[in-house]
């Protein structure tokens, strides 16, 4: 699988998508708080995380973004953000992230 890294426009528009559903999550989930998103991660079985919307700024959260747009498209049955990667290399990406 070839790594490519999106353009500034492709970034952006990934991060208005992301926000979207951002915004879609909060209004269906009462139990996230202000300032949070719920995402969903993992390969087979999905395990929620609730982190605050300040990584969808990141560079490196926004480039994780982008290479799951790119292989999965934006379809989020969860009701959240869905990432599918291993929970291993997502808590290893956030916890270098600043909130």
């Amino acid at each position: 699988m070839a790594i490519r890294f999106p353009s500034i426009i492709q970034a952006k528009n990934i991060l208005r998508q992301s926000k979207l559903f951002a915004n879609q999550a909060a209004l269906m989930s009462k139990d996230v708080p202000k300032g949070y998103l719920a995402v969903y991660v993992g390969e087979s079985q999905k395990k929620r995380f609730i982190i605050p919307v300040s990584f969808l700024n990141q560079p490196s959260f926004q480039e994780l973004l982008a290479k799951v747009e790119e292989e999965f498209g934006f379809n989020h049955p969860m009701g959240g953000l869905t990432i599918p990667c291993r929970e291993d290399i997502f808590i290893n990406l956030t916890s270098n992230l600043n909130a």
